[in-house]
């Protein structure tokens, strides 16, 4: 029976790993648990329609919640892999009453100053194999805030990528260049930067998928309000004479179709056309579609 909570609690631990490789190391960012939490939170923010400010610490509020219940369900489970064992199969230091509180409260004790490299000694492991699993909690504590350091610096670049794109995309409404405007080498330039920044964002939200729950504020660097134009210069290079203009235009529809199809499959489920798609991702933000 001990060796069955034992198990029990080695399986929460694994559960806790794989939902921590599948978000911050898996190509795709397939993250279970993870992705439930920060989508639970985005739609409970829009659901009860909380104002800008709010929406905008759901993206920060959720990382720091998803870490929590990573660090939280590690020290749980490792607890439970201690606490069938204790105390008889651990050391207690001279005079310390450790012994004389509950074995749950010691275990749980035990896992925290381990996962958090403490190692106070207080209390040690005495069986072999638990010498040996003991240090590994260390490990994974030192991984977990690691991993979690380097999930912070990969996300805001992510997002710095995205809101570029959308001040250029501001820029360029504003400046409302026509067909003939753009139907020159310039202009074939533009639409193929504009088309490279798409992909860009389109890789991030497949490797950084977290990043879509991040609200880009009420100005003119929010994607989500600014992307519809970019698909108005598309149509208007493609409608230009010159060769050039007419195939960066091509990339640049080419770029914004395979963004909007990673926006459905991954967050709105609409089913739609770009033009459909674009617009729920505006709504889905608290935009309208401009």
């Amino acid at each position: 029976m001990k060796w069955l909570v034992s198990l029990v609690g080695a399986g929460l631990v694994m559960i806790t790993l794989r939902d921590l490789f599948h978000t911050l190391w898996h190509p795709t960012r397939h993250g279970g648990l993870s992705r439930l939490v920060m989508t639970a939170l985005w739609r409970l923010a829009r659901r009860f329609r909380a104002p800008g400010r709010v929406v905008g610490l759901v993206g920060p509020l959720a990382m720091v919640t998803v870490v929590g219940m990573w660090t939280v369900t590690v020290v749980l489970g490792w607890a439970i892999v201690y606490w069938p064992h204790m105390p008889g199969a651990f050391t207690f230091s001279p005079g310390s009453k450790a012994a004389q509180e509950p074995a749950l409260l010691d275990s749980l004790y035990l896992s925290l100053v381990t996962v958090a490299t403490l190692g106070l000694g207080d209390i040690a492991p005495d069986e072999g194999w638990l010498r040996l699993v003991s240090p590994l909690e260390a490990l994974i504590g030192f991984a977990l805030l690691t991993a979690t350091v380097s999930w912070v610096l990969e996300i805001y670049p992510a997002l710095t990528r995205r809101r570029v794109l959308a001040i250029r995309l501001a820029l360029l409404r504003d400046a409302n260049p026509t067909t003939r405007q753009i139907d020159c080498t310039a202009g074939a330039l533009l639409l193929d930067g504009l088309a490279t920044d798409v992909a860009r964002v389109r890789i991030d939200f497949t490797q950084y998928a977290e990043a879509y729950y991040f609200h880009d504020g009420e100005d003119h660097s929010s994607l989500a309000a600014m992307v519809g134009y970019a698909t108005v210069l598309a149509r208007r290079g493609q409608e230009a004479e010159r060769p050039e203009v007419r195939l960066a235009g091509a990339l640049l529809d080419g770029a914004l179709k395979d963004l909007a199809t990673i926006l459905d499959q991954r967050f709105l489920h609409t089913d739609g056309a770009p033009a459909e798609v674009f617009a729920a991702y505006a709504a889905d933000h608290g935009r309208d579609g401009q």
